[in-house]
């Protein structure tokens, strides 16, 4: 996949649904699985416009962030593709984010943030099946309150349901309608407000941002990555051809919208390739093998601890996996074992390197590769994101000489999956991107003939169920504590989660407080960031400038993994 390649298709995502829309109308580009709704290509390119042209109206513009929380409904798609079209930076967050978590992110996006879009509060079922309140209106009210340059709320619900000033979506999308099909009786007036559009649309650039994702980097909190049209089409670009994702494909699109795993990857690439995209609104063992099944999924991804959720499922025999042509994961490193189990879902499997800050997946592992061969390497790059191994960054920004095979270094990427950069953060911009262009992305590594190799997490972020976790933001959380003089957070090896969070706590003189406790006061954190073991130590070990001495920490883990397992807890249970 070469640049010449890359620029004989659209650099704008919305252009690909409207190719769609204009050469098979009534084919069908997504099936919600959750509501059994089926939508054609034209009339999901109809959506897209009539809520761009209600932006429009509401007085939005290029530049302007929409900010959801919700979880992957079509209105969802719709909305953030209007968004996309005209230039609006549309920003998913987690759902399982908590109030002051999500009042952070939102306030990290002033001045440009102006509307906020969340559900109602709801009553419904974690990913292991666990009965789960979700507060989202008392989120929304605590934005509100803390974020004053928001100007307009939109509640997935009924308006009679929402809080007086906040709109419900039923009527959004009605007025929106309303005002399309008037509009479409007049032709003339018709032609007006589609121009309209257009000269919206047309003031776009290819590399302006339309999708910011957060992601943790070395501070240790979360920064939001700003990706741009040409980014992620030229992933999408290179992921369809990688893995041979084609217009006969069905992609089952359930990870969370927050994620470039959902966005770019699974759900824009299938766009992309004019396949078809099946939605959950949430991610379910069970609902994902009853899609697969009941709607003949062609090809899916997850991160490892997914799949296994689905495998230990009891009627897991039951489903009919006939369909599947091909099954991806990323996000954690995984046995041979995993391999050749995955292998009995799919006849295709593969893998390879996805980071947020390059619109998604940077290499792929050999299309038709055997376990052995996908275990080989994280796979190869293409010549339009090439991969450099470098020194680290130079003083003047530049970035460092490359390194030879075999030598390890700084894993880099150039091109234009490059982000745009992180929203008014020039800081952790620079130290991402150099000022030629390569991308920093924190890990460490080395590439040889079979392809790229993984060394280390420069960033030392865990990764339990694939989502990133940076332990000082733990760490700051428990050290509130009264009774907590240090703690220190790290992660160790988990056979379902891949990686489990671990907290080693040193205690204030003659206090005492319980593991329990401490857990309680962690659920103020999203439920992935939590510590599933807590150790408490007479003394957290010092290097010599007097900063926890992690390297003593990780030689330590083993013995109190292996005490927990014995007594059935850890990844035991």
């Amino acid at each position: 996949m070469s640049i010449e390649e890359y620029n004989q298709i659209s650099h704008y995502i919305c252009d690909h649904v409207t190719k769609w829309a204009t050469e098979r109308p009534e084919d069908i580009a997504i099936i919600d699985a959750d509501s059994g709704k089926w939508v054609t290509w034209q009339e999901f390119d109809n959506s897209i416009n009539i809520i761009a042209l209600k932006l429009i109206e509401m007085g939005y513009k290029k530049g302007d962030i929409v900010v959801s929380m919700l979880p992957l409904l079509l209105e969802h798609i719709y909305f953030e593709f209007a968004c996309f079209k005209l230039g609006i930076i549309f920003c998913p967050l987690d759902v399982r984010l908590k109030v002051n978590e999500t009042v952070r992110c939102v306030k990290l996006l002033d001045p440009d943030a102006k509307m906020y879009c969340h559900p109602d509060n709801t009553d419904s079922e974690d990913k292991w099946g666990r009965k789960k309140y979700y507060i989202f209106k008392e989120i929304a009210r605590a934005v509100k309150e803390n974020c004053p340059f928001i100007k307009d709320f939109i509640q997935f619900s009924l308006e009679e349901d929402a809080d007086k000033g906040t709109i419900g979506i039923l009527n959004f999308l009605k007025d929106a309608k309303e005002n399309w099909y008037k509009y479409s009786r007049d032709s003339e007036v018709f032609k007006k407000k589609k121009q309209l559009i257009d000269e919206y649309s047309k003031k776009v650039k290819e590399d302006d941002p339309i999708l910011i994702i957060y992601t943790t980097g070395t501070t240790g909190f979360p920064k939001p990555a700003m990706l741009t049209n040409t980014g992620i089409v030229c992933q999408n670009f290179c992921m369809a051809k990688g893995f041979e994702i084609n217009s006969e494909d069905r992609m089952l699109v359930n990870l969370p919208p927050s994620h470039v795993g959902c966005q770019t990857e699974q759900l824009m690439t299938t766009i992309f390739a004019g396949g078809i995209s099946v939605i959950l609104h949430g991610f379910k063992a069970d609902r994902s093998m009853k899609a697969i099944h009941d709607y003949r999924i062609t090809a899916f991804g997850q991160i490892p601890s997914l799949f296994v959720m689905e495998w230990r499922l009891p009627d897991y025999d039951k489903y009919d996996l006939s369909s599947l042509r091909f099954a991806l994961y990323g996000g954690q490193a995984v046995s041979k074992r995993f391999l050749e189990k995955l292998s009995t879902m799919a006849p295709y499997i593969g893998s390879g390197l996805g980071l947020t800050e390059m619109s998604g997946f940077v290499s792929y592992t050999p299309f038709g590769g055997t376990p052995d061969d996908i275990l080989a390497s994280l796979g190869h790059d293409y010549p339009i994101t090439p991969l450099s191994i470098r020194k680290p960054m130079k003083e003047d920004g530049s970035a460092g000489g490359e390194m030879s095979d075999g030598e390890i270094g700084e894993i880099c990427y150039s091109g234009p999956q490059v982000l745009k950069g992180y929203y008014r953060n020039e800081e952790a911009t620079r130290k991402t991107i150099s000022t030629d262009g390569y991308c920093y992305t924190g890990d460490l590594g080395f590439k040889d003939e079979k392809g790229l190799h993984l060394s280390g997490r420069g960033k030392f972020v865990i990764k339990p169920k694939g989502y990133q976790v940076y332990p000082p933001e733990v760490e700051a959380h428990i050290e509130k504590l009264p009774e907590v003089t240090l703690a220190a957070v790290v992660g160790a090896k988990h056979e379902v989660f891949s990686e489990g969070v671990v907290a080693f706590i040193e205690l204030r003189k003659g206090k005492t407080i319980t593991a329990k406790k401490i857990m309680e006061h962690c659920r103020e954190l999203a439920s992935y960031k939590r510590p599933s073991l807590i150790i408490f130590l007479d003394e957290i070990p010092l290097n010599r400038v007097d900063k926890t001495d992690y390297k003593i920490i990780y030689e330590m883990l083993p013995k109190y993994i292996e005490e927990e397992r014995k007594k059935g807890g850890w990844d035991e249970k």
